[in-house]
């Protein structure tokens, strides 16, 4: 089969190759999937960059989410158990773990409705417990995770503004349904979001970005207001004053998805069930802005860690090269 691999640590495009190797073979509580689709997320990047907090063994195949094919041929979700991840034409998975793909999603909707999604149900509801009527702040709101958490905010009643780096991006987040839009490249994000929420703030403040985006977090937070830390794309982890968090009244919650998979994973088959329940009604569906082949993988790998790219690219092992949909 087919595979891209990583001999050694750098820029996605510079050492990730396509490879020709041996199916991986299932170990104890494992099977083989045929991979349907893979979506890119940012830590792909970060594991080729060694910059991850998982660093699998070299050389190792990147891909952290898939929709695929079981033997008996039914649809599932899955992370795929490194060193053998998604950007290949097999991949191995905990049998456990699999989630069924929702019937109302194509492969590559499917594939993205997983981490994306789930951090932003967890994040939202189970560490923020975000209320109908409260105000939403998402920063990166046109990226794959900061999309993810635009829609769960409308979905849950929320009002949502979304931070965003130009104006294409300003219009793909306007597209998914955000209240106001803040070009952080074009406006004043703290004068803007004061302006939009009356001088109050946002209840909820959902930061996939971290630096300079936490500060402006911090200086919009309203009174009893969270601040949800969910990663650090900006390549800039902040040092939080608390004591500001103390006289500000406000709280600060950080958000690791892949630990609820050990410690309470009964948690995410339920949230799995709501994002399943949602898809169905149309209240959510990932945007996936770009369908690639394999071979276009590292090429794509490399946009999303250059920060180029909104929604999610989705690599289809099925599409011919050259292809693009």
């Amino acid at each position: 089969m087919q595979a891209w691999q990583v001999h050694q640590l750098g820029e996605p495009s510079e050492v990730m190759r396509l490879q020709d190797v041996e199916r991986p073979v299932p170990g104890d509580g494992q099977v083989l999937l045929k991979v349907r689709a893979a979506n890119i997320n940012f830590p792909d990047a970060l594991m080729c960059r060694g910059h991850y907090q998982v660093r699998p063994p070299l050389p190792f195949t990147p891909g952290v989410e898939i929709c695929g094919e079981t033997e008996d041929g039914r649809r599932v979700l899955a992370s795929p158990a490194l060193p053998h991840g998604g950007f290949a034409e097999y991949a191995v998975a905990d049998a456990a773990a699999l989630l069924p793909a929702p019937d109302a999603l194509d492969d590559a909707e499917a594939a993205a409705l997983h981490i994306g999604y789930q951090t932003g149900w967890f994040g939202l509801h189970r560490r923020a417990g975000l209320e109908a009527g409260e105000t939403l702040l998402v920063h990166a709101a046109a990226g794959g995770v900061g999309s993810a958490a635009v829609q769960l905010g409308k979905a849950a009643g929320a009002t949502v503004i979304g931070v965003v780096g130009g104006a294409g991006k300003a219009a793909v987040a306007r597209e998914l349904g955000c209240d106001v839009v803040v070009d952080r490249r074009a406006e004043d994000v703290i004068a803007a979001v004061k302006e939009a929420t009356g001088g109050r703030g946002a209840d909820v403040i959902y930061d996939p970005v971290g630096g300079e985006a936490y500060t402006q977090s911090t200086k919009v937070v309203a009174f009893e207001g969270r601040i949800v830390v969910v990663g650090f794309a900006g390549g800039t982890i902040p040092a939080p004053a608390l004591n500001h968090a103390l006289v500000k009244n406000y709280s600060i919650l950080g958000l690791h998805w892949g630990l609820y998979n050990t410690k309470n994973p009964k948690l995410i088959q339920h949230c799995h069930e709501q994002l399943t329940e949602l898809a169905a009604r149309g209240a959510v569906k990932p945007l996936v802005s770009e369908r690639v082949p394999l071979a276009g993988a590292a090429a794509a790998v490399q946009r999303v860690a250059d920060g180029l790219t909104t929604g999610r690219i989705a690599v289809l092992p099925s599409l011919a090269d050259g292809a693009s949909a």
